[in-house]
C-alpha cells in the first residue's frame, strides 16, 4: 500500500471530538468586528464625524485591510444598516405573522397579537439601542439617505400597515390611518430608548414600566372593545371615517 509523503508534522491535524473549528475558536470574523466597531461610530457620531481611519483603529487594522472589505465609507453604512435590519426582522416577523393571522378575527387574539409586537419592538430596541441611534442620526438630514429608509424601514413597518388595513376592512378594528399610527410608535419607541440612556438606573426600571403601561393604553384606545351600544362590525367604516389605502411601499 503507497505511503503518504507527508510527515506526521506536515498532515493537516484531524479535529478531535467536540473540538471547535479554526473560525470558532478565533472568534468573530474580521467583516464582524468591522460592522460592530463602524454601528457604534456611526451611532455615536454619524457617518459625518466617522472615518474610516476611526474604525479601523477601533478593529486593531489598518485601513487598507478594511478597504478589502468595504471600498468606501458609503458602502460600509448601508451594511451597518443591513445588519441592524436583518436583526430586526428576524426578531419581528414571526410576531408580525402572528398579527396577520389574527387580524380578521379581532377580539382577545388581536389584541394579544398588537400588544405583542408592540413588547417586541420595544424589547428588541432596548437590547440594541445602537439601532435607535444609527436611525436617529441618518433621520437628523430629512432628504438624505432616503433609500435607506425605503431598505431597512419602511418594508417591515408597511407590513404592520397592511395588516391593519386588513383588519379595518374585515371590520375588526377602527382604523383609519394605519401609516401614522405605526410612525407613531416607532418614533415613540425610538423616543424611549433615548430616555433609556440619559436616565439613571432607577429611572431606567420607571421609564420601562411607564412605557409599556402608554403602549398598552394607546393600543387599547385605538383598538380596544368599542363603547357599550356600538356596533363593533362598523367601527372601521361607521361616521365620518375614511380608510386610507396608502401603504409604505
Amino acid at each position: 500500500m503507497r505511503k503518504s509523503s507527508e510527515t506526521p508534522d506536515e498532515r493537516p491535524a484531524r479535529r478531535g471530538p467536540g473540538r471547535p473549528r479554526r473560525a470558532e475558536r478565533e472568534g468573530p470574523s474580521t467583516r464582524e468586528l468591522i460592522l460592530r466597531e463602524a454601528t457604534a461610530l456611526f451611532a455615536a457620531r454619524g457617518p459625518e464625524g466617522t472615518s474610516l481611519r476611526d474604525i479601523a483603529a477601533r478593529v486593531g487594522i489598518d485601513v487598507s485591510s478594511l478597504h478589502h472589505h468595504f471600498p468606501a465609507k458609503d458602502a460600509l453604512y448601508d451594511a451597518c444598516f443591513e445588519r441592524v435590519h436583518e436583526a430586526e426582522r428576524a426578531a419581528l416577523a414571526p410576531l408580525v405573522e402572528d398579527l396577520g393571522r389574527a387580524a380578521t378575527a379581532g377580539g382577545p387574539p388581536l389584541a394579544a397579537a398588537l400588544r405583542a409586537l408592540a413588547d417586541g419592538f420595544v424589547e428588541f430596541l432596548e437590547e440594541h439601542p445602537h439601532t435607535t441611534f444609527l436611525w436617529l442620526r441618518r433621520w437628523l438630514d430629512p432628504t438624505r439617505g432616503t433609500s435607506l429608509d425605503r431598505a431597512y424601514a419602511l418594508p417591515l413597518y408597511g407590513e404592520v400597515e397592511r395588516v391593519l388595513l386588513e383588519a379595518a376592512h374585515a371590520g375588526t378594528v377602527r382604523e383609519t390611518t394605519p401609516h401614522v399610527t405605526v410612525r407613531s410608535l416607532v418614533w415613540a419607541a425610538h423616543g424611549h430608548v433615548t430616555a433609556l440612556a440619559a436616565a439613571s438606573p432607577a429611572e431606567r426600571e420607571r421609564e420601562r414600566y411607564e412605557f409599556r403601561l402608554w403602549v398598552r393604553r394607546f393600543l387599547d384606545a385605538l383598538y380596544g372593545p368599542p363603547p357599550a351600544g356600538t356596533d363593533s362590525g362598523a367601527g372601521a367604516s361607521a361616521g365620518s371615517d375614511v380608510i386610507i389605502h396608502r401603504t409604505l411601499d
